[in-house]
C-alpha cells in the first residue's frame, strides 16, 4: 500500500474515497467517538453529495437520536426529514436516513426469510427458547448485524451505508460471525444434541445423560432445544450461502474500512491491533480518524520554550508582578505558585501531546487517509454539532 501524502488537503478526502464506496465500516475502541464520527461521516456526505445515504449504527447513544432530530431510532430505515434540516440551517444535496439494529425483529425477519415452509417459521419462532438463545448464543448479535448489513445493501435503496460497529473486542466477531454461524449448524456438538430426537432413538450409550438432564432441567428442556436446532438446521445452505456472500461484501473493493480511535496509549493500542487485523484479512482500510487530539500548540517549540522561561523565571515574574499591583494582600509567592502551576501544566501537556505525535505518525504511514478532529469540550448533541465534526474529519484544510 503506497504511502499518503503528508500534505494533503482535507477538501479532497470525501472526494478520493466516495466515488468507488457503497459500504463504509467504522471500527475502534470503546469510548472514542466512533458513533458520533459515523454519523458525522454520513450527514457529511449527504450535505455535500448527490447520493442518498444511510448510518447503521449498532449500539447508539441516544443522543444520537436526539443530535439527528429523531424521537427514537428502530430497526426500520428512519429518512432525517426537510423540516428537521431546515431547522437547523442546513441544505443537504441528498438524502440521509438512520437506523438502529433490532435484533430480536431481524432474527424474526432472517427465519421467515430462510424457512423451508411456513410450518417450520411457525415452529421456530413458537419455540420457548427461541427469544433466549438468539439473543445470547454463537454471537447471535454480531452475526445478524451482519445479516442487515447485507439485506440493505442488497436493496440498492441507499448509494451509500455507513455502519457504526461495536468496540474493537466485539468487532472481531461482528466480522468473523457469519463463519462462526455457518460452523455451529454443521458442528459435531449440534450433531450430536440433536441426533437422538431428529432419529427418534436414543442409544445406550447416550441415555443415561438425557434421563439425568430432563431430571435435572426438566422434561421439555432438552427436547425444546433439539426442535430448536433441528427446525433450524433445515436453513443450513442457506446460512452457508448467506456467509459466503457476507465474506465477499466485505472484502469488496466498494467496502471501506474506517479505524476511529483516540491517542492515548490504550486505544491507540487497540486502535493498532484492528488495523493489523484488518490487514491480515485483506479488508479495505482506507482511512484512520483520530479523534480528540491536544490542540497543535502544545507541539510548538516557541510555546514549550515560552513556558519553560516562566518556569525559570517564576520568581522574577512574580516579583515584579506583586510590586505593580493595585491589590498589596497577593504577595510574590502567590503569584509565584500560580506561575510555576501553569507552566508545568503547559509542559505536561507537552509531553502528552509529543505522545501523540509519535502516534498519529504511526498511523499516517499505515494508510492511505489519517485525519484528526481536537477535542470537543461541548457534547455533539444537535445536526449543527455533527455538521462541524463532519467538517473538521473530512473537510477543513
Amino acid at each position: 500500500m503506497a504511502k499518503p501524502s503528508k500534505h494533503k488537503s482535507k477538501s479532497n478526502l470525501l472526494e478520493n474515497l466516495l466515488p468507488t464506496k457503497e459500504v463504509i465500516i467504522a471500527c475502534g475502541p470503546g469510548g472514542v467517538g466512533k458513533t458520533t464520527s459515523a454519523a458525522a461521516t454520513a450527514l457529511t456526505i449527504a450535505l455535500n453529495f448527490d447520493k442518498s445515504v444511510l448510518v447503521l449504527t449498532i449500539d447508539p447513544a441516544k443522543r444520537l437520536a436526539n443530535a439527528l432530530g429523531l424521537n427514537g431510532i428502530g430497526n426500520k430505515e428512519i429518512e432525517i426529514s426537510d423540516e428537521t434540516f431546515k431547522e437547523s440551517k442546513l441544505k443537504p444535496k441528498g438524502k440521509l436516513s438512520v437506523a438502529m439494529l433490532d435484533t430480536k425483529e431481524s432474527w424474526d425477519a432472517l427465519i421467515r426469510r430462510h424457512a423451508k415452509d411456513q410450518a417450520t417459521v411457525d415452529h421456530i419462532l413458537s419455540n420457548p427458547l427461541y427469544k433466549n438463545i438468539t439473543s445470547k448464543f454463537v454471537q447471535s448479535h454480531e452475526y445478524i448485524a451482519m445479516e442487515r448489513l447485507y439485506d440493505l445493501h442488497s436493496s440498492k435503496d441507499y448509494d451509500i451505508i455507513v455502519v457504526d460497529t461495536p468496540p474493537t473486542r466485539n468487532a472481531l466477531d461482528f466480522l468473523d460471525a457469519p463463519d462462526k454461524m455457518a460452523d455451529f449448524f454443521s458442528s459435531r456438538l449440534l450433531k450430536w444434541l440433536i441426533a437422538p430426537y431428529k432419529s427418534k432413538l436414543i442409544s445406550l450409550a447416550s441415555k443415561p445423560f438425557y434421563q439425568i438432564a430432563d431430571k435435572v432441567l426438566g422434561n421439555q428442556f432438552l427436547q425444546d432445544i433439539a426442535e430448536f436446532f433441528i427446525a433450524f438446521q433445515s436453513m443450513y445452505d442457506g446460512f452457508v450461502q448467506r456467509a459466503e456472500s457476507v465474506k465477499k461484501l466485505l472484502s469488496d473493493t466498494r467496502t471501506s474500512f474506517l479505524v476511529v480511535s483516540t491517542l492515548e496509549q490504550v486505544p491507540a493500542l487497540e486502535a493498532r491491533f484492528f488495523v493489523d487485523e484488518l490487514q491480515k484479512r485483506s479488508l479495505n482500510l482506507d482511512a484512520v480518524i483520530l479523534n480528540k487530539v491536544l490542540p497543535e500548540h502544545f507541539r510548538s517549540k516557541y510555546e514549550t520554550e515560552i513556558a519553560r522561561n516562566i518556569q525559570e523565571q517564576a520568581k522574577i515574574l512574580s516579583e515584579t508582578l506583586s510590586k505593580s499591583s493595585q491589590n498589596n494582600s497577593y504577595g510574590a509567592e502567590t503569584y509565584e505558585k500560580v506561575f510555576l502551576e501553569i507552566a508545568s501544566s503547559f509542559l505536561n501537556f507537552q509531553k502528552v501531546a509529543q505522545q501523540e505525535a509519535a502516534l498519529e505518525s504511526e498511523f499516517a504511514d499505515l494508510v492511505s487517509i489519517s485525519t484528526k478532529v481536537p477535542f470537543h469540550s461541548e457534547p455533539i448533541n444537535d445536526l449543527n454539532a455533527l455538521e462541524e465534526l463532519g467538517k473538521q474529519i473530512w473537510m477543513q484544510n
